[in-house]
């Protein structure tokens, strides 16, 4: 055992004492399921006969890039069950809600145990999965170390590891990174300079087949509710600031009064990133005409800004919008997906913070699929005023956006074909199919 993974397992067994309370404390914040705290602990194994496929994707980002995975991985393998664990509620709840109604009583979902080693123990012999894969950055030592004790083969999907994290991770425990990377025998990375990091901290080899989350559906929207607000919006011009974090959304209202003057009638949609802030965002937003989603209130003639303080509806929204800014990129936040605006036509505005999506966001930018805007509310009205002032413009950007995303469509199959081929029992019928060979099979 190496003294980095030694340290971490005796840190953890340290904390195990307090972590109870700990998750108790998130409870009360709707942050844990009190009901299903044991699962934390590696509790509520209910294995079903047959092989087993364990995939673990930690929140709401990674839930949804694995969606057409899942659907890909029950296509090919019929007799396979879907273990899917992950970190938070919210991801849960967004499992629930898109998981197609084909896969039935086949996808079992769970809480993923903290990484404590008793509770990891506790986990793997309640479960004792044929196959387990971790999605983006989850590299967990106890539970790497405990999966690579039994034998069972281990994959890291999608992997983002960003220049920050390699330099943390060198610094460090660089012993420990190249211990956890070397476990794996299937590694495949969003871009070539994620790969680029994982070998260098020590992965043998990394595959580049692409970005699931260039893949993934557009988000969905309810029919009645999305009816229900075009009735209420009519014809009015319609600005969307998505995913919005602390700090932007005094920009967007300041935005909103200069872009009011050229644009009457303009609707300003936010919605936070965070449901939970939107009484003291309405409250921020004063003097301007407020109506909140949460309180049931849909936008009326006089609402200037409409606070969408609900979870799960951004599809609504981008459905309704002509131009929207992606959140998280006005502040040194790194912005949020935007790829799901992309998806659904709606002409897209970044600001200045997007390294947490720099490859989509480089060949969006590349292809005319999107534009750059500054931190301040009269660079931002300029930019959406531009958009808003010429509907071929807003056209040409979401034509672009969408060509600049199509390329990846058939990722998911050829992924579930590498995943089912690391299955103990893989028969002439698994792995790739005929023809879907992976367009990187070998390193990037």
């Amino acid at each position: 055992m190496s003294a980095g993974l030694a340290l971490w397992r005796l840190a953890a067994g340290a904390a195990a004492p307090l972590l109870p309370l700990h998750l108790r404390r998130r409870a009360r914040f709707g942050k844990e399921i009190a009901a299903r705290l044991g699962e934390r602990r590696g509790e509520g194994a209910a294995r079903p006969p047959g092989r087993v496929l364990w995939l673990h994707a930690a929140s709401v980002g990674e839930t949804l890039s694995v969606i057409p995975l899942l659907e890909a991985l029950a296509t090919r393998a019929p007799d396979l069950t879907l273990l899917v664990t992950t970190g938070t509620v919210t991801a849960a709840g967004v499992l629930a809600q898109r998981l197609p109604g084909g896969l039935g009583g086949r996808l079992l979902h769970r809480f993923v145990p903290l990484d404590v080693p008793r509770w990891v123990t506790r986990f793997l012999d309640g479960w004792r999965p044929d196959c387990a894969v971790l999605v983006e950055s989850e590299l967990w030592p106890n539970l790497i170390a405990a999966v690579t004790a039994r034998g069972v083969p281990l994959a890291l999907v999608n992997a983002r590891f960003s220049a920050r994290s390699a330099r943390r991770w060198r610094l460090l425990a660089p012993g420990l990174g190249r211990r956890l990377l070397g476990a794996f025998r299937l590694v495949t990375a969003q871009s070539a300079a994620d790969a680029e990091r994982l070998r260098a901290l020590g992965a043998a080899e990394v595959l580049t087949p692409g970005n699931l989350k260039d893949a993934a559906p557009p988000l969905p929207a309810d029919v009645a509710a999305l009816t229900a607000l075009r009735g209420a919006i009519g014809d009015r011009p319609v600005l969307l600031a998505a995913s919005t974090q602390p700090g932007e959304e005094a920009i967007i209202a300041a935005a909103h009064r200069l872009l009011a003057i050229g644009h009457p009638g303009l609707l300003t949609i936010i919605v936070p990133r965070h449901p939970e802030r939107g009484a003291a965002i309405a409250v921020d937003m004063a003097p301007l005409p407020v109506a909140r989603r949460a309180a049931g209130a849909l936008p009326g003639p006089e609402t200037a800004i409409y606070l969408a303080d609900t979870l799960g509806e951004l599809g609504l929204f981008y459905r309704l919008a002509r131009v929207c800014l992606v959140g998280g990129s006005l502040v040194p936040h790194g912005g949020q997906n935007p790829r799901e605006p992309a998806r659904l036509g709606c002409p897209i505005l970044l600001g200045p913070h997007t390294h947490n999506f720099e490859e989509p966001v480089a060949r969006l930018l590349a292809a005319g699929g999107a534009t750059r805007t500054a931190a301040d509310p009269v660079a931002l009205a300029a930019a959406a005023g531009g958009v808003l002032s010429n509907p071929n413009r807003g056209r040409a950007m979401a034509n672009a956006a969408a060509a600049a995303l199509a390329a990846e469509a058939g990722l998911p199959d050829r992924l579930a074909g590498l995943l089912i081929g690391l299955l103990p029992g893989a028969g002439p019928g698994d792995g790739p199919m005929d023809g879907a060979t992976p367009p990187a099979t070998g390193p990037a």
